[in-house]
């Protein structure tokens, strides 16, 4: 069999980085109903900048890349098993049906002969089944990420690819098993109840890679349509879609250590089915006050959706103001100077035309509010006193504000006249752990507690 649904890694320590602050790695799944010619998984993914991928179970061939005997370049990686799945017969599901199969696959390699570095890079939306053989009943799927290396020495190695950065703490103890593969992890998320398929939309995969020299379009030979692939799976090539920007797999270590690859080897084809343009409001905020001419105003608009060629929008007092996006992560930024007559709903709306053909325009309302900002939240274990501060950036009218605990038991009001107020109550037994500042125009902040002696 081809997969391995454990985690593993032989090394003493693994983290992962985030870095920074994306949409969620895919959006959306086929919610159903799960049809026998997809062998009952679901029919697609739908990534953060609005692409849809079918389960590649297609034919097609690569135009690039020339077939040779017992070795079809196809557009989807279909992998023959013996006495499992035959690619040279239809398939039917479960009696020649693939043990696994793809929503995705990006796959990567450094090898280096110099330095001792043989990297394998693998990340993929994965069909499989519980007890590896296709079974009705059994469907699962998966994100994928696996790093393995063979390196020379120990020592700590960096590893920043397309869906993080992930560090290894290589020792003496990590060589000698499995060849000299010291690095040996990998990261499957969304393994579950059989049948169901949103685990993976939790994974680290998303949004998907695609070629940089895409899409392209291939005769599917069963029913001679054209089918589009965000890549060709048989030819290595630049890629693009990276939620962190960073379309490359590098590898940092000892003694200077420092190659990195560009080259993907990119499979996934692109879905008919019509889907609305991925979208989510982050933050709808105002600010206001008295400068030398009046009211100084300022409306602030964050969402998340695809980047250019898509366009984003907000509509305020009916007023439209187009958004910017700037690093193709699909992170987006909206401004205006009304000052608003509260309560106001913005409409914010994300079109992902003509980069997806089959999406369409999404709108959402959302509430305008003031930003709040907790400056102050410390107990005293001696007196048994909560010290709050906390600011509105509503400095004309400021609203009242109000405090919670984290589990949303109210504490009080803070007094003041200006725009930042504050609170001194005694709680007991405990102190709470978090607390939370409500403002009455719609702000809120949350902040954990300092305990003091």
């Amino acid at each position: 069999m081809h997969h391995t649904l454990s985690h593993t890694a032989s090394l003493l320590l693994l983290t992962t980085a985030v870095q920074g602050s994306a949409l969620a790695a895919l959006y959306a799944v086929d919610p159903g109903p799960y049809l026998p010619q997809n062998g009952s998984f679901a029919a697609w993914y739908q990534d953060s900048h609005g692409r849809t991928l079918d389960l590649c179970l297609s034919k097609n061939l690569s135009s690039r890349v020339p077939s040779t005997p017992g070795a079809p370049s196809y557009m989807c990686q279909l992998l023959p098993e013996p006495g499992v799945f035959d690619d040279t017969q239809p398939v039917i599901f479960p009696s020649n049906f693939p043990d696994e199969a793809f929503w995705f696959a990006g796959n990567a390699a450094i090898v280096d002969v110099a330095s001792g570095i043989n990297l394998t890079y693998v990340t993929a939306i994965e069909a499989a089944f519980a007890a590896e053989l296709p079974v009705e009943g059994d469907q699962m799927s998966f994100a994928r990420v696996r790093i393995r290396v063979d390196v020379p020495s120990p020592g700590v190695y960096t590893v920043t690819h397309p869906y993080g950065v992930d560090v290894f703490t290589v020792t003496d103890a990590d060589f000698g098993t499995d060849g000299n593969r010291a690095i040996n992890m990998t990261r499957d998320i969304g393994v579950g109840v059989p049948k169901t398929y949103d685990g993976a939309l939790r994974g680290d995969i998303g949004p998907f890679l695609r070629s940089v020299n895409g899409p392209y379009s291939e005769i599917n030979p069963e029913t001679g349509a054209a089918d589009t692939f965000i890549g060709d799976p048989n030819l290595p090539e630049p890629a693009t879609g990276s939620p962190f920007n960073t379309n490359f797999v590098r590898i940092e270590g000892p003694g200077g250590l420092d190659l990195r690859t560009t080259l993907f080897a990119l499979s996934g084809k692109l879905s008919k089915v019509v889907r609305p343009t991925p979208m989510i409001t982050q933050r709808s905020t105002y600010s206001r006050h008295t400068g030398d001419g009046g009211v100084v105003a300022q409306q602030d608009v964050f969402m998340q959706a695809p980047p250019p060629p898509a366009t984003a929008r907000f509509v305020s007092d009916n007023q439209t103001v187009a958004m910017i996006e700037s690093n193709a992560t699909g992170n987006w930024y909206g401004q205006s100077a009304l000052n608003p007559t509260l309560p106001v709903n913005l409409q914010l709306t994300a079109d992902n035309q003509p980069a997806v053909s089959t999406s369409t325009p999404t709108t959402q309302t959302v509430p305008l509010v003031d930003l709040v900002t907790i400056q102050r939240a410390e107990y005293s274990l001696a007196s048994g006193q909560l010290s709050l501060a906390a600011s509105t950036s509503d400095e004309t009218s400021p609203p009242t504000l109000t405090a919670m605990t984290g589990n949303g038991t109210a504490i009080g009001a803070l007094g003041g006249e200006g725009a930042t107020k504050t609170l001194t109550t005694g709680i007991s037994p405990i102190p709470p752990a978090k607390v939370q500042v409500i403002s009455a125009n719609g702000g809120s902040d949350t902040e954990e507690v300092v305990i003091v002696p």
